[in-house]
């Protein structure tokens, strides 16, 4: 090899070895990617899991929240103090755990460690209240079999199921006239308080007859006549709702024309408003937010079966349309606020520019580059002031004119000295 050349097996040894170096990195990531990728799709499982304990844990705390509003009437704040605690509780863990899983159903990517360590606090928040909420309902079930004794309460039970029975089938023929006028949508929630209703007074019957032969046999009867007391009082508020059905229909469709009434007179303005706006931006989300509100109103007839979702519907395009001309009208402020205060701040700016002016003429040459520089950077923003048609970069250039004014004229007195 030439003597020139010492040097190329060198190289050679360096450059297979950084080849090396950079082919374990590639497979080292490789790896780690597949890893993450499994890890991710064995997470999959309890994600699934934790979906379904969030389901029960929220239904829970709805089911608690009514339960708790009927022990108050009939036992009185005081003695539900414990099972009032016991909710706000679980609702303060419920608000965490959705949003732990607001998080696992978002959109940007997260590492299978992160949502194995967010699935297992839902699952641990969702178990709490689950719990929380039974102890609870627990003690009040006993509350209420200390209150009543079950030899005395049968009969009793027994004529307020016959009851319950008779006012659901009249609920099954409001329901079927109700049916001819209105969408099943609109009757989704009697319907399911109808279900509830029927599978309760099945269950209660099963209770009563087993209460029954216990009395019989002298055996404790207390629980299952507890849980038939507690069974039906629940059917009846769910016969009290469907009850209500046909009024709240009524009024349901009142509200609705209210707000198709009251969006139509906010449309209007907004129409003004969207017209007479210079700013385009905030013109053209105000221009969105009437389309959506004009469709709402022509597609009225759509949901005439449903007045819920038809009053639902227009309040919230009556809103998001509220939002955007609070949104436009503030933007139109600005514009206003910054032209009235354009002529003011140019004034200022030509001030300052005089006096920096003179101070750099004063210092001669002994004046620097960089307090002649912010004069004329200074200049440059007095002059997009005058020319910009938006009144607020206008008035920003302005104010940007008279602080490189202003430094103009410090760094010329310094020099100076």
């Amino acid at each position: 090899m030439p003597d020139g050349l010492w040097w190329l097996p060198s190289l050679l040894v360096v450059a297979v070895a950084a080849a090396g170096l950079v082919g374990a990195g590639v497979a080292l990531r490789r790896s780690g990617a597949r890893r993450e990728r499994a890890a991710l799709a064995e997470g999959s499982v309890a994600e699934v899991r934790a979906k379904g304990l969030i389901v029960r844990a929220d239904n829970a705390v709805r089911d608690a929240e009514r339960e708790l509003a009927y022990a108050e009437a009939q036992f009185g704040e005081n003695e539900v103090r414990s099972m009032r605690a016991a909710l706000d509780s679980a609702r303060g863990w419920m608000r965490e755990a959705f949003v732990l899983q607001q998080r696992l159903d978002d959109a940007e990517a997260d590492t299978a460690a992160e949502r194995r360590t967010w699935t297992a606090r839902i699952e641990g928040l969702c178990t709490s209240v689950i719990g929380a909420l039974d102890e609870a309902e627990g003690a009040l079930a006993s509350r209420r079999r200390v209150e009543r004794g079950a030899h005395a309460e049968l009969p009793a039970l027994r004529a307020q199921a016959e009851r319950l029975a008779r006012r659901r089938a009249e609920a099954e023929s409001m329901l079927g006239r109700l049916s001819t006028r209105f969408a099943p949508s609109a009757l989704a929630t009697a319907r399911a308080a109808a279900t509830r209703v029927d599978s309760v007074l099945t269950e209660v019957g099963v209770a009563l007859d087993d209460a029954e032969s216990r009395l019989a046999r002298a055996d404790p009867a207390a629980d299952g006549v507890g849980f038939a007391s507690d069974g039906l009082e629940r059917a009846a508020r769910d016969l009290d709702e469907i009850d209500a059905m046909e009024l709240s229909l009524a009024a349901a469709q009142a509200e609705a024309s209210d707000e198709a009434a009251a969006l139509d007179r906010e449309l209007v303005a907004a129409r003004r408003e969207r017209d007479v706006h210079e700013e385009p931006g905030a013109a053209e989300a105000l221009g969105a937010a009437i389309g959506e509100g004009s469709a709402a109103l022509a597609g009225r007839a759509e949901l005439v079966g449903d007045p819920f979702a038809a009053r639902d519907r227009l309040r919230a395009c009556r809103d998001r349309l509220e939002v955007a001309r609070a949104a436009a009208r503030n933007a139109q402020g600005r514009l206003d606020g910054a032209r009235g205060a354009l002529g003011g701040a140019i004034a200022i700016a030509e001030s300052q520019l005089r006096v920096a002016r003179a101070a750099i003429d004063r210092g001669g040459h002994a004046v620097g580059a960089d307090a002649r520089t912010r004069l004329a950077e200074a200049e440059r923003q007095l002059m997009i002031a005058h020319q910009e048609p938006d009144p607020v970069a206008a008035l920003d250039a302005a104010r940007r004119a008279t602080s490189r004014a202003n430094d103009a004229e410090a760094l010329a007195l310094y020099r100076a000295r």
